[in-house]
């Protein structure tokens, strides 16, 4: 049996338009367009200890559509018209909850508790050193065997109003969970906005000094998931330094220019361009160029067969950028389409790898009393 729960707001009233069951087998309602958003909450299966897992489709009145688990707290699907209005998804990933359970390159996830890489596994805070698990060679990666992309999230709130829809998640992260210290509450929530934008903010306290540093990882590929490679996207990076890395991918400590170099996106270019220049692909931290606005802006990504354009806005100092060079085409996902190398790019907004052993970066230590919050916006459009 499905629970199926429609959520809308008309004249500032919520009236539940559906709550109920639906018969196996039978098709879901049909989403129609209306002057408001909505939200709908349905069974998305179980984990193998039993947990029910949900998927919450948020909907706005333009026909934007985002898919959110609250396994892993996971951005499942966005559906993003192109130029002739017709939508697709664009964002890797898979149809189903297993696919998640198996074999998960953490399409779409929340990372946490500390995304991207902390070198030897281990770091040092206020003279204790805490050893992680060393998931990436000898380095720590997006939080460990079982970070925040692998843990069930509690739904807190569920909105349907006249020009947002969100879905809030909660996680407790335990004193020692995967090493870290303390006990770390922490929320994520997508808001899908009537002016195209999908903005994911993230609140965490602690009661122990700790390490904090979350991002989505999110595979994009603007054409259509599964779609050919996003080596002709053309992308801007607010960036004009990036962090070299060593052969492990952990920063030097040295903040360096991009100018006169393949690592350099100040102005748009294609992906594709000089990634030969790089290795197998681009994989590295971009320090932005913070100023001006309340949420600068972080970069600019255009396809244009299809005309889809996405702003990325961000409060955060640094942005990975990763060209999917590991995928190989093992990988099924939505659709039956299989994901070759460079069919999907991630840019994920963070503070930067290693920060927790290099102390001229900035700091990723949360400390009681205070509030980690940060807050990234993908704004979308056509041209």
């Amino acid at each position: 049996m499905r629970r199926i729960v429609w959520i809308n707001l008309v004249l500032g009233v919520t009236a539940i338009l559906v709550f109920g069951c639906a018969k196996k087998g039978t098709e879901t309602p049909q989403e129609t367009k209306t002057e408001e958003q909505q939200v709908m909450k349905e069974s998305f299966g179980k984990t193998p200890d039993g947990q029910q897992v949900d998927l919450y489709t948020l909907t706005n009145t333009n026909g934007l559509r985002a898919r959110i688990t609250n396994y892993g707290a996971i951005l499942v699907s966005l559906e993003v018209p192109d130029k002739s209005g017709k939508l697709a998804d664009i964002t890797l990933g898979y149809d189903t909850l297993d696919g998640y359970l198996t074999r998960h390159p953490y399409f779409g996830a929340t990372v946490g508790r500390y995304a991207n890489r902390i070198g030897g596994a281990r770091f040092k805070l206020n003279d204790v050193e805490y050893k992680l698990a060393a998931n990436n060679g000898p380095n720590h990666l997006h939080g460990g065997i079982k970070g925040f992309d692998k843990v069930v999230w509690k739904a807190e709130e569920v909105t349907a109003e006249s020009d947002r829809a969100l879905v809030k998640l909660s996680y407790l992260s335990k004193d020692g969970e995967e090493g870290y210290p303390g006990n770390l509450a922490c929320t994520v929530t997508y808001t899908l906005t009537k002016d195209d934008e999908l903005k994911i903010s993230y609140e965490a306290e602690t009661d122990k000094p700790t390490v904090i540093n979350l991002t989505n990882h999110s595979y994009w590929n603007l054409a259509g998931q599964g779609d050919g490679d996003i080596l002709g996207h053309e992308l801007m990076l607010n960036a004009d330094k990036y962090t070299p890395v060593d052969e492990g991918l952990i920063p030097t400590g040295e903040i360096k220019s991009v100018k006169d170099s393949p690592m350099d996106f100040t102005k748009p270019m294609t992906i594709g361009s000089r990634i030969g220049q790089v290795g197998s692909g681009y994989d590295h931290n971009y320090v932005l160029n913070i100023g001006g606005r309340k949420i600068p802006l972080c970069a600019t990504v255009y396809e244009p067969t299809s005309g889809r354009t996405m702003e990325i806005y961000t409060t955060e100092p640094g942005v990975q950028f990763y060209t999917g060079n590991f995928l190989d085409g093992s990988i099924t996902g939505k659709s039956g389409k299989v994901y070759k190398k460079h069919y999907g790019f991630c840019l994920e907004t963070q503070h930067f790898p290693d920060s927790p052993n290099k102390p001229d970066f900035p700091s990723v230590v949360l400390k009681p009393g205070d509030k980690y919050t940060t807050a990234t916006v993908h704004k979308f459009s056509t041209r």
